[in-house]
């Protein structure tokens, strides 16, 4: 597998991924979710388009990596569908639905996976839970009330894409999410329990509602993989597994406030070899 990027989803991605060799996977792209820079954008999609002439050269398949989260699906009442008509929320979901069309049109062989909140071991500072830890770390951490965030961890986005290349899916957009909305009161609630402390909270009451994301796709197409997602105890493991992680790093100064739109991905913007 030929894999553009070497960000935290693309070092995750690699080891399970080798043996797909007719599949390049782009997992590169605009630093931030809240990014509104014209520059940014168009090296991403400068990006895509010479990954997609390559892909359409050599006959191989395109995984693109998108976003399932409040950008592209807004808050919504029912779960957000792939197959539904959308109209992106942001400029960051509209420019991620733009990349999705290229792809999409261009090549005979694709998919297209829409991510939620992926969260690891080695993420950068700025990702939610990095920065919520860090700021506990503080002894206060600032929460948006009424934000919400749909966790999938990234061990679960790999198995995800092994799957779903073992299946032989090829044109079709997958949300690959744990389907559900976890308040990030509930978020920051299980980071305590798990370090074992208690921090003031400075409360922010200017956050959108939840953005519920349908994995009835993922569940159809990968059943056993799907079951385990979601819920209170999905959040419980990914929490016990890499919040200690995060506890014995240093507090980063330039950290985000907990609710807000935090990156999707942070890769380096180049053409895999």
């Amino acid at each position: 597998m030929n894999i553009v990027g070497n960000g935290f989803i693309a070092r995750n991605l690699g080891p399970a991924t080798a043996r797909f060799a007719g599949v390049t996977v782009l997992a590169a792209g605009v630093s931030k979710s809240r990014s509104v820079s014209p520059d940014e954008f168009a090296r991403e999609k400068e990006l895509v388009r010479r990954v997609v002439t390559r892909c359409q050269q050599e006959g191989r398949l395109l995984v693109f990596l998108s976003t399932a989260s409040y950008a592209m699906y807004g808050s919504t009442s029912e779960p957000a569908t792939e197959d539904a008509t959308i109209v992106p929320a942001a400029h960051y979901g509209r420019h991620k639905r733009e990349l999705e069309l290229m792809v999409s049109t261009s090549l005979r062989d694709w998919l297209v996976l829409r991510l939620s909140h992926v969260v690891g071991g080695d993420q950068p500072p700025w990702h939610l839970l990095p920065n919520l830890v860090g700021q506990l770390r503080t002894g206060v951490v600032r929460v948006h009330a009424g934000a919400y965030r749909d966790l999938i961890d990234v061990s679960d986005v790999r198995a995800s894409l092994v799957g779903l290349l073992d299946a032989g899916v090829n044109r079709e957009i997958v949300n690959v999410a744990s389907g559900t909305p976890y308040p990030i009161e509930s978020i920051v609630d299980q980071i305590e329990r798990r370090l074992r402390t208690k921090v003031a909270r400075q409360v922010v009451h200017d956050a959108r509602g939840p953005t519920l994301v349908s994995i009835a796709k993922l569940r159809r197409r990968l059943p056993g993989l799907a079951a385990e997602l979601g819920g209170e105890r999905y959040l419980n493991r990914v929490i016990e597994r890499y919040a200690p992680r995060y506890a014995l790093d240093g507090v980063d100064e330039d950290r985000t406030d907990s609710g807000r739109e935090d990156s999707e991905v942070r890769h380096d913007n180049q053409l895999g070899k």
